[in-house]
């Protein structure tokens, strides 16, 4: 409402001033303000989002006859397919068209009230012309503009959002949207810098008697200025040439070809932000650095969470060139499935982090956690070769990130759930179908029939549905699944002499530095977050408060022309980290420790009583095993496999016809969009269309 409002004669005439006679005082300066209207609101909505979501955790979602996905079903339809923005659904095109609407008011009804005060009298009396006084207004609003999308940028980025979860969303699921708003960041900034260049170009010649020179202007004049009060204009041009390498960098072909390249130069936008802040001021930059905080915050979560070393209990070898790994966990963390980790091999490489879907579950393995790696480049490449050697390590050093996961989605309002996988993409439903035999086995909730068509290139890739159920196996009764598998091989015409090799499984010896993974700020992981985003902001409040009181305040009584504006800026940023910082590590050490004391209570517990493998034969460190195994026989007979062929999705998706069907697709783009293609007909109303591709 604020940012409808600000292009008006109301909100500056009106409404801004009253506010700042009611806010400016000795303490806060006149950016109180602007803390007031821009940046409070959006730390206060975190918040309480965070309370939502732990309150959420105590309802039971199970038997809600009416989930929140049902009320807006037909508005999650996909819209557009095949086009530039990929698979774009209803209720995403519609948000699209009204924020773009927002930037076209925006600027338009600046424009208005800004142009009709330039008249040729006017421009007389500044020694330019109408065009250039025109340029320079449209040079400025460009900068506005952009600053409302740049308010936006880190919000889908960031993993551990309140508010990204209370809308229904994940970071995965919102990458997406990032990409929208930094393409339309660096083009309103880039051509708010190319317009201001050409003015002070021209300007400068008009001013100095057709000078023809323009490097000798560009190197002495406004292009190199540094303000000690207002704007800065080699502040902005540090932060515009940041982002353009950010910019250039994050495009498809270099992204996929050169991702090394992409995401080092993507660190760039500390400097970005930094030197855009000292660009516009601390003040103004108030509407976009709170969706940039809340990413701070989440991202030094995240780092402290990284530097502990994760116990690796087990690991499955397939000669499908694909592995499981097997995590120890702290059996109070909690995840969804289709969640995801991040998880670094400090062996493999010290400083490449890869995100990898979480195909356990929470309930049938409580104190592990298992992700699966399928061998396609050269970082998984190199983890399987060390695994699958004839002398495999006793030890795998690694730290992980996460999980992060989807919100709770439930699947029991689907008569009907068709999975559609192509090659790695099968691991999403592993955990879902997990998830539902433990449900199938626990509660009097109906489960809803599966359909699950995985695409396999060889014979042997077969062995990922030994995935399906943990490495220890399970004593749930999954004949109480209605579980029909059509596997298809689509480049070989008949079994391959590859897929009678056997499998691994590889059980390591435990360190005494390993730690079993735990959530970041233990079982109350919302509720902590709430208390840091407040927290946090209130010292910094408390810090800056004092800093204007006792020392800027003596100086420059609230003018803003004494006092110079960068080291302003300076000081409140470092106010800013050093305020995250103190609260984040506090809670993060306090939560370890009373993790600690939890879990030392639970080894204690067990002690006395013996464990051994729930199966004899995994009880060696280093079996070999044939895929006709337990887990694979189990859904053998529910298994048909299909050689030399693709499936045809449209006639499988066709003849469902169930009122209520779920179609989740994860593979390659192109089978992401034929699907969402079918899923978008008249003739498909009663298909729900959900993708994990990941394929951005």
């Amino acid at each position: 409402m604020i940012w409808i409002m600000m292009p008006t004669n109301v909100f500056w005439l009106h409404w801004l001033s009253d506010i700042h006679a009611k806010t400016d005082s000795s303490y806060f300066g006149q950016q109180g303000a602007n803390i007031l209207i821009y940046s409070f609101p959006v730390l206060l909505v975190a918040a309480l989002g965070c309370l939502y979501l732990q309150l959420e955790k105590y309802i039971d979602r199970s038997k809600d006859e009416t989930p929140k996905e049902s009320r807006f079903a037909s508005w999650r339809r996909p819209a557009l397919v095949n086009g530039p923005l990929g698979i774009v659904s209803r209720i995403e095109l519609s948000f699209l068209v009204m924020f773009l609407a927002l930037l076209v008011w925006s600027f338009s009804a600046y424009i208005h009230s800004m142009f009709k005060n330039i008249t040729r009298q006017s421009t007389v009396n500044m020694g330019e012309f109408v065009w250039e006084a025109k340029l320079e207004s449209a040079a400025l609003l460009l900068g506005l503009v952009g600053n409302i999308s740049l308010a936006f940028l880190f919000f889908p980025v960031t993993r551990g959002s309140s508010i990204l979860r209370v809308l229904g969303l994940s970071s995965e699921s919102t990458i997406k949207y990032h990409i929208w708003l930094g393409h339309i960041v660096m083009i309103l900034f880039a051509s708010h810098g190319l317009c201001y260049i050409i003015f002070w170009a021209y300007t400068n010649q008009t001013s100095e008697n057709n000078v023809t020179d323009l490097s000798t202007h560009f190197g002495s004049m406004k292009m190199w200025a540094w303000n000690k009060f207002g704007v800065s204009n080699v502040a902005g041009e540090v932060a515009l040439l940041s982002g353009f390498v950010i910019w250039m960098t994050s495009f498809p072909r270099i992204r996929r070809k050169f991702f090394e390249l992409f995401y080092y130069t993507h660190h760039l936008y500390a400097v970005f932000v930094a030197f855009f802040v000292l660009h516009a001021g601390f003040s103004y930059s108030c509407i976009s650095l709170p969706g940039f905080y809340i990413f701070l915050i989440d991202r030094y979560l995240r780092f402290l969470q990284s530097q502990q070393r994760i116990h690796l209990v087990s690991t499955r070898v397939l000669p499908c060139q694909a592995v499981e790994l097997n995590f120890s966990k702290d059996p109070g963390l909690r995840y969804d499935p289709g969640s995801i980790m991040f998880i670094n091999a400090k062996s493999i490489s010290k400083i490449q982090w890869h995100p990898f879907t979480v195909t356990s579950n929470c309930n049938i393995d409580p104190d592990k956690i298992s992700i699966v790696i399928k061998s396609e480049g050269n970082w998984s490449r190199n983890l399987y070769k060390r695994l699958a050697s004839s002398t495999p390590m006793d030890r795998l050093e690694v730290s992980m990130e996460g999980p992060y996961g989807p919100p709770s989605t439930s699947y029991l309002r689907h008569d009907e759930l068709v999975m559609i996988s192509g090659g790695s993409g099968i691991t999403p439903f592993i955990s879902i179908i997990r998830e539902l035999i433990f449900i199938a086995n626990t509660t009097n909730c109906k489960t809803p029939r599966i359909l699950l068509i995985p695409a396999f290139k060889k014979t042997e890739d077969l062995a990922m549905l030994e995935f399906l159920l943990p490495i220890s196996g399970t004593s749930y009764d999954i004949s109480l699944l209605q579980l029909q598998i059509h596997a298809y091989v689509t480049r070989e015409k008949g079994p391959s002499p590859d897929s009678q090799k056997l499998n691994r499984s590889i059980w390591f010896k435990p360190s005494t530095l390993d730690r079993p993974l735990s959530a970041v700020l233990g079982p109350n992981t919302w509720l902590w977050l709430s208390v840091i985003i407040a927290s946090t902001f209130v010292l910094f409040l408390f810090l800056i408060g004092i800093l204007t009181q006792y020392y800027i305040y003596p100086i420059d009584h609230n003018t803003n022309i004494i006092y110079p504006y960068y080291a302003k800026s300076m000081i409140y940023m470092s106010f800013l980290c050093v305020s995250m910082v103190i609260i984040a590590t506090l809670a993060f050490f306090w939560n370890k420790k009373q993790n600690s004391k939890e879990l030392r209570q639970i080894q204690n517990a067990d002690a006395p009583t013996p464990t051994v493998s729930p199966r004899p034969e995994l009880r060696s460190s280093n079996v070999d095993r044939e895929l006709e195994g337990l887990p694979h026989y189990s859904f053998s007979r529910v298994t048909t496999v299909h050689h030399g062929q693709r499936p045809n999705l449209k006639n499988i998706l066709m003849e469902r016809k169930e009122s209520n069907v779920g179609v989740l697709v994860s593979g390659p783009k192109k089978m992401s969009q034929e699907v969402a293609k079918i899923c978008s007909s008249r003739a498909a109303k009663h298909m729900h269309y959900k993708s994990f591709s990941f394929d951005w």
